[in-house]
């Protein structure tokens, strides 16, 4: 579907250029735009590689491991198909704790394979359960104690005070968490879908 959405932008923006004769303002947005962007990606590499590389090593100390047992009861009350030693806990309770590093481009796979895991125990496969939606609203919450991405780009666009970003991503993030969890419970109760 995306790959339509993105076909359609770019074949609008050609006869938009060509019908208000902006074409040349379209090739050079596009060569600025290609610059931009990998400029972007190599001033966030050090970035991600830090944080990729201190989940690495946290998974292989097993660090992961306590940290699962530790969120382990707050997600079997909030995953109703989800036990104690369930297979699908570990990847799920490192999905939060990347989020919550800030590392989501490292929470990306885990999040794929709890997914995964999910869609093992659903029943009907053309239907998500609410085990998965519920994933996917705390995913989309995106709850960060230390939001890296933004602290980088702000860094990046010299902000005098790059850190002074946290507070209130943590409290916009909590509220955005809350009201995901709450409403998926709500629409859970109202609908009986499993």
């Amino acid at each position: 579907m995306m790959n339509y959405i993105w076909a359609g932008i770019i074949i609008f923006s050609v006869i938009s250029s060509i019908i208000f004769n902006t074409t040349s303002e379209l090739s050079s947005g596009i060569i600025t735009s290609g610059n931009s962007a990998v400029e972007l990606c190599l001033s966030l590499l050090g970035t991600f590689c830090l944080w990729n590389g201190l989940m690495n090593v946290a998974e292989k100390s097993e660090l992961t491991k306590y940290i699962s047992k530790i969120m382990s009861p707050i997600i079997c009350k909030l995953f109703k198909t989800i036990k104690k030693d369930d297979k699908v806990l570990e990847p799920i309770c490192l999905n939060i704790t990347s989020n919550l590093l800030g590392i989501s481009n490292a929470a990306t796979p885990i999040g794929i394979e709890a997914m995964k895991r999910l869609a093992e125990k659903n029943k009907e496969k053309k239907t998500p359960n609410n085990d998965m939606v519920l994933f996917v609203v705390i995913n989309s919450a995106a709850l960060r104690l230390i939001p890296t991405t933004i602290i980088a780009l702000r860094e990046k666009n010299g902000s005098i005070n790059s850190l002074e970003i946290v507070l209130p991503s943590i409290i916009t993030s909590i509220i955005a968490l809350m009201v995901g969890i709450t409403m998926t419970k709500i629409m859970e109760r109202l609908f009986k879908h499993d």
